[in-house]
């Protein structure tokens, strides 16, 4: 069985780092057209010329999800550019959060206008295109955060809430046209945006507790769910989400398979 995804054309959002970058790379590496948008033009100039590099065809777009008309204008060019736009990955977004009693309004509306509006933007753009052809792949970011909230994140996983529900709606209203819409949920996957690596091993520990596979996330494994989806070998899945966490709170208390594995490796020595 193989993933074949030569000849399409995709967006991704916020691919500038982390895990947007390795969706893109991964894409592009099997064939994808891709078109890289990210508001830090630092960031677009340094994955464009690594993408030139490795010989990509690939184009990149200063572009604020949050700003409808600058969306409609990005997607209008790189619709003339690659012809037709089979995936849209929306992975742009931001985590800032705090405690409802001091959370300040423009934290709630940050992660609301990127996370959630900013999806609804880039997918109302794209949505005619993917009609037109009688096909396509829409795939959301949404978070853990969706299914389990942390303290402290009201603002993050109503958001990220939003994206889950929104994206089934989607789907309804695009099935006619052979487009799925799903959504994607990492669990702790160490970036330049929530520093777990960065953390003390005390803390690491107690979060690594939590995980049924009790490692970090990499982004190669959300970027591999993301071609899976994006491909033909996933047409008859849509709206929903699939969680990429190893496995978080499977269980109620993961650490204990894992405490009972030791104690039976120490009596067999």
């Amino acid at each position: 069985m193989i993933i074949d995804l030569s000849g399409k054309a995709a967006i991704i959002t916020g691919a500038g780092r982390g895990i947007g970058r390795q969706i893109a790379l991964t894409l592009a590496r099997e064939g994808v057209k891709t078109a890289l948008l990210d508001v830090r033009q630092e960031l677009l100039d340094e994955v464009g010329e690594l993408f030139a590099e490795q010989g990509f065809t690939s184009a990149q777009y200063l572009c604020d999800v949050r700003d409808a008309d600058r969306v409609t204008e990005v997607v209008r060019e790189v619709q003339s550019l690659f012809g037709r736009i089979d995936i849209l990955v929306n992975n742009a977004g931001v985590a800032s959060g705090g405690v409802v009693e001091s959370l300040g309004e423009e934290i709630w509306d940050l992660n609301m206008d990127i996370n959630l509006k900013g999806t609804f933007l880039m997918c109302k753009a794209v949505a005619p295109i993917m009609k037109a052809q009688n096909g396509g792949r829409i795939l959301n970011a949404a978070s853990f955060a969706a299914i389990v909230p942390a303290y402290g994140s009201a603002a993050y996983a109503s958001s990220k809430a939003a994206v889950k529900q929104f994206t089934r709606v989607l789907a309804g209203e695009l099935g006619p046209w052979n487009v799925t819409v799903n959504c994607y949920s990492p669990g702790m996957i160490p970036t330049d945006m929530n520093h777990f690596a960065d953390l003390s091993e005390e803390r690491q520990n107690r979060l690594l507790d939590t995980l049924t596979l009790r490692r970090w996330g990499s982004k190669d494994d959300v970027a591999n769910l993301i071609c899976f989806l994006a491909s033909d070998l996933a047409s008859y899945i849509t709206g929903t989400m699939i969680d990429v966490s190893g496995g978080k709170l499977a269980t109620q208390i993961p650490v204990i398979a894992y405490e009972a594995a030791e104690r039976k490796d120490v009596k067999a020595r």
